[in-house]
């Protein structure tokens, strides 16, 4: 798994202060992306121990909500396994932080992933130049939902999402 960037006491990629992982590898290529940087697979840098440690002295502070996994995309074939071993760590280690992730796939597709279970909020679909609305909340384009995970997973019909929120901030 690659990276490109760690990013410290973000407030705009989930609830709360988050600290954000920039993966590398997306197939997505949405035209107006905001990072197209990060869509090579083999771009950025290795994601090793000492980026590990980074995200982890992050998430011992008792002000930062959690972790937001974003790119490029989480879910590339490059990344899913590895990414899936580090959310299960996070969890074990920190339990009550939450875990976001941003992925241009739609929940349909990616709703059966071992991976899920780890997450809190996901925030799916491709970016759509065509959509985008910049008063959207978490979201760039009105085609993405913010939904959560752990609602729909327990609801009696997984496949359809429960939303996490409203599209625009009251």
């Amino acid at each position: 798994m690659r990276y490109h960037n760690i990013t410290k006491d973000d407030m705009r990629n989930g609830n709360g202060l988050r600290v954000v992982l920039w993966l590398s590898g997306c197939s997505h290529c949405c035209k107006g992306c905001h990072n197209p940087i990060t869509w090579d697979p083999n771009g950025g840098l290795l994601f090793d121990e000492n980026a590990k440690n980074e995200i982890f002295d992050q998430l011992s502070k008792p002000y930062i909500s959690g972790i937001t996994f974003s790119g490029g995309d989480p879910l590339h074939a490059a990344n899913r396994l590895d990414v899936r071993s580090l959310m299960e760590e996070i969890k074990e280690q920190f339990p009550a932080k939450t875990i976001w992730l941003y992925t241009g796939d739609s929940w349909e597709q990616i709703f059966h992933y071992s991976l899920m279970e780890y997450v809190d909020v996901l925030v799916d679909g491709e970016f759509m130049l065509d959509l985008l609305d910049v008063k959207l909340l978490w979201k760039g384009s009105k085609n993405q939902r913010v939904i959560d995970v752990k609602k729909t997973l327990k609801s009696t019909d997984p496949k359809k999402p429960i939303l996490h929120c409203a599209d625009y901030q009251e």
